[in-house]
């Protein structure tokens, strides 16, 4: 058939030769069938499978048009459906959409925020990020994952590309923790952080399967995380080269009686600044690792036997005691002595000095 014979049969079929409109008393001849003039409708939505005849009349005009506006609005909500499934990728404006309400990551370093600029600067945004619609927000979204990505693309001044899809707080977490999990970059103190703020909410069951760990491991992971004080994690940093056993170690360590304020100073050393987290990690090992005077105790006694003074000392005190009923006659020599003895060392540290 011939494109021109295809669009003729889109029209009104040809009467035979010979047939009349009309009859006269307006009936029919029984060879005519009628074929009412009709208006083609356009395409609703670019579904051509919706074309249909209405007709002329106003009943038809009519009932066209609220057949267009149902069809419409099945295609929207259609649409809609899409989106919180997450089958469709969109463009979002970054100052519509607010973090994660648990954070799993530390703050990232300055060289690794320069090359995920350049590589988005230079060739887009690749992977997008999920969120879902804001439970406490209207109009608003909040991230399950791709919060650096959401940061870097809102500083080029770009709309971010995401999937949206409808999560529950503990479905969030889960797709928050699996991408982590799959994308293998988050430290082990970043995984075992995310832990311990997981754990003030969900089960255990939801958090391992959330960061895709064994019961062992998520034990290991909140030892560590309720071990070492928050501000020592922090002035570490990610330490993304050190893994499961060196945290552990250092766990211990500071179960075991270590001063962990000693530590925190060593740690938040401003002559630490320069040196990398992972450096920054084995330095507070190191004095971690040192071995701390247990407390020790001793007596004195006399050429007969009795007890006349004990020495006490440990980490942080040296304690001198004399019994003044055993011994009263050395308790006033000892005092009447200390002063000199300290003048005494004074004096010798200003000489070698």
């Amino acid at each position: 058939m011939s494109r021109k014979a295809l669009f003729t049969t889109l029209g009104d079929a040809p009467r035979s030769h010979g047939e009349s409109e009309t009859e006269s008393g307006g009936g029919t001849t029984e060879n005519e069938t009628l074929r009412p003039v009709r208006q083609r409708a356009r395409p609703i939505l670019g579904s051509p499978e919706l074309m249909m005849n209405a007709a002329t009349s106003p009943v038809g005009a009519i009932g066209q048009s609220l057949g267009e506006f149902s069809e419409r609005a099945r295609r929207a909500e259609e649409i809609e459906r899409k989106l919180t499934a997450g089958q469709v990728i969109i463009e979002l404006d970054p100052n519509l959409i607010d973090p994660s309400f648990i954070t799993d990551r530390m703050p990232s370093s300055p060289q690794d925020v320069a090359e995920l600029t350049e590589a988005i600067r230079e060739h887009g945004q690749f992977n997008p990020i999920m969120v879902r619609p804001h439970p406490e927000g209207a109009g608003r979204f909040q991230v399950a994952f791709g919060h650096r990505r959401l940061r870097v693309v809102a500083s080029l001044g770009r709309p971010v590309k995401a999937v949206v899809r409808d999560l529950s707080d503990e479905q969030l977490v889960i797709a928050q923790g699996q991408e982590n999990h799959e994308r293998k970059d988050l430290s082990y103190i970043e995984k075992a952080r995310f832990a311990r703020r997981l754990e003030e909410r969900f089960s255990r069951a939801t958090i391992m399967s959330a960061m895709s760990v064994y019961k062992s491991d998520l034990s290991n992971m909140l030892s560590v995380a309720n071990k070492i004080p928050a501000e020592i994690i922090d002035a570490i940093g990610p330490a993304p080269g050190v893994g499961r056993r060196g945290w552990i170690e250092l766990a211990d360590y500071l179960a075991k009686g270590h001063d962990a304020s000693s530590v925190s100073k060593t740690a938040l050393d401003p002559a630490l600044a320069s040196l990398t987290s992972d450096e920054r990690f084995k330095r507070v090992l190191a004095i971690t690792k040192r071995r701390p005077i247990s407390r020790q105790s001793e007596d004195w006694m006399t050429a007969s036997g009795a007890t006349l003074a004990t020495v006490s000392q440990d980490r942080k005190r040296v304690s001198l005691t004399i019994d003044r009923q055993k011994a009263p006659a050395f308790a006033d020599f000892v005092l009447k002595r200390l002063r000199e003895i300290y003048l005494e060392f004074e004096a010798g540290s200003t000489e070698t000095s």
